[in-house]
């Protein structure tokens, strides 16, 4: 036979859990909001490349722009931030570049949040050519020079056919198609149809 005391002690602790247990399956179903990523808001959802692009091995870049200006190599500066749907929605444009031109261009997603706040830049770094505006699209030629800045969504189109111009290849009516590269693709469990 329990001692009376204990036989309380175990009502008040199986009580207690009780109570606890109610309390977190109610705060569960009343007030979690779910981790939904969507192509469409400007929530952080995570790194976009990965999630919206399927290309995660462009972020970080393997190399920085000082370091592509300096072997002459073509490159294309991407300034981007996560949590903007414009951003979302252009990252599988530079998975499909990266696709088609990986291995002759660098391609160099930087996170605007990642550039250090300073007054001047030098122009082998990316805030030299930071408008303020996600996500913003800079190629460079083989010498250096910038050959295409603009801001927002931009058309593959429109960069592929400036990057034919910088790799001397035949315009897009005229030309054979481009041998792709294989790059993992978008994940559409994540994003909405």
């Amino acid at each position: 036979m329990m001692h009376p005391a204990i036989a309380q002690l175990r009502k008040l602790v199986w009580a207690k859990r009780s109570l606890l247990l109610v309390l977190v399956l109610a705060s569960m179903l009343l007030g979690g909001n779910p981790a939904i990523a969507s192509l469409t808001d400007d929530h952080y959802d995570g790194n976009i490349f990965p999630l919206y692009a399927g290309n995660g091995s462009l972020v970080p870049p393997s190399l920085k722009l000082s370091d592509s200006l300096r072997t002459h190599t073509p490159a294309i500066l991407v300034l981007y931030v996560d949590d903007s749907a414009d951003c979302k929605q252009f990252a599988p444009v530079i998975s499909q570049l990266d696709a088609f031109y990986g291995r002759a261009a660098d391609i160099l997603p930087i996170s605007i949040d990642s550039i250090p706040v300073k007054d001047q830049y030098d122009p082998s770094e990316p805030g030299y050519y930071l408008t303020g505006y996600a996500p913003q699209t800079v190629v460079f030629d083989k010498a250096g020079k910038v050959v295409l800045n603009e801001s927002g969504v931009i058309p593959y189109e429109r960069i592929d056919d400036v990057l034919r111009e910088v790799f001397d290849l035949l315009p897009r009516s005229e030309s054979v198609e481009l041998k792709r590269r294989i790059v993992n693709e978008i994940n559409t469990e994540l994003v909405p149809q």
